[in-house]
């Protein structure tokens, strides 16, 4: 079985460039089934459904989306074999943009749309510039230059990747796509494997449940901010 990591912003468009891409997939015989990962809800589980293609959805809850993922992988992976799939996508939304979903020997794509502004790609860490394939989306409504240089962007901060534009709606680029994806090595297991990025790091006072503020009730993973001050000529003193 073949996997592909999916992630990008919310609402960037990654549950409409899977249906396509699956769509073109089935048309050349492969078996693609999905994973959802998500904070506190999501629905696009029905529309795989719908679209007849095998599904499972993950609700993180409290915990980081991402942790949550690095935990349940290997499981996943298990599900998909165990559904004589050929391939595996699993879906999963940088919500802090740090977030840092890839596995070095999975390919990673990072979805990304025209509409997030033009500075958004220098505002994504890890899962902009560790991604294999950035697909650049929502193009059919800003201009010709608008769409270069919003890639030129992207390119900018991952030079490595390979930039392609797909239409969630008509799905013009989705048959690429499938194409590139078919290229992923396959496996029978992620046990043992490596992120290729770490996690975001977050282990405080916080994360275990405290809700009272003040620095007398913070413990751990703690970093303050400095708060910078100008004097009367203009000049920032610390």
């Amino acid at each position: 079985m073949n996997a592909v990591i999916v992630s990008g912003p919310p609402s960037s468009g990654k549950t409409s460039v899977i249906l396509k891409t699956v769509e073109a997939l089935k048309e050349q015989g492969i078996r693609a089934g999905v994973v959802k990962f998500d904070c506190l809800y999501t629905d696009d589980d029905i529309l795989y459904e719908k679209a007849g293609i095998p599904v499972q959805k993950g609700i993180s809850g409290a915990l980081c989306p991402d942790h949550f993922f690095v935990s349940n992988i290997e499981e996943i992976v298990q599900w998909g074999l165990a559904q004589n799939l050929d391939m595996l996508i699993t879906e999963s939304a940088g919500l802090c943009n740090r977030c840092s979903p890839y596995i070095k020997e999975v390919p990673g794509i990072c979805v990304i749309d025209n509409l997030s502004g033009i500075n958004t790609p220098k505002k994504i860490g890890p899962l902009l510039k560790a991604a294999d394939i950035v697909v650049i989306t929502k193009g059919d409504i800003v201009s010709q230059a608008e769409r270069e240089v919003f890639a030129a962007k992207v390119n900018a901060v991952n030079p490595k990747a390979l930039i392609m534009h797909v239409n969630g709606l008509n799905g013009q680029g989705a048959f690429e796509l499938s194409r590139l994806l078919n290229e992923a090595q396959s496996l029978t297991s992620v046990e043992g494997m490596e992120l290729r990025f770490p996690m975001p790091a977050a282990l405080c006072s916080y994360c275990l449940g405290e809700t009272r503020i003040g620095e007398s009730f913070q413990k751990g993973n703690i970093r303050k901010i400095k708060i910078t001050d100008k004097d009367e000529d203009g000049a920032a003193s610390y």
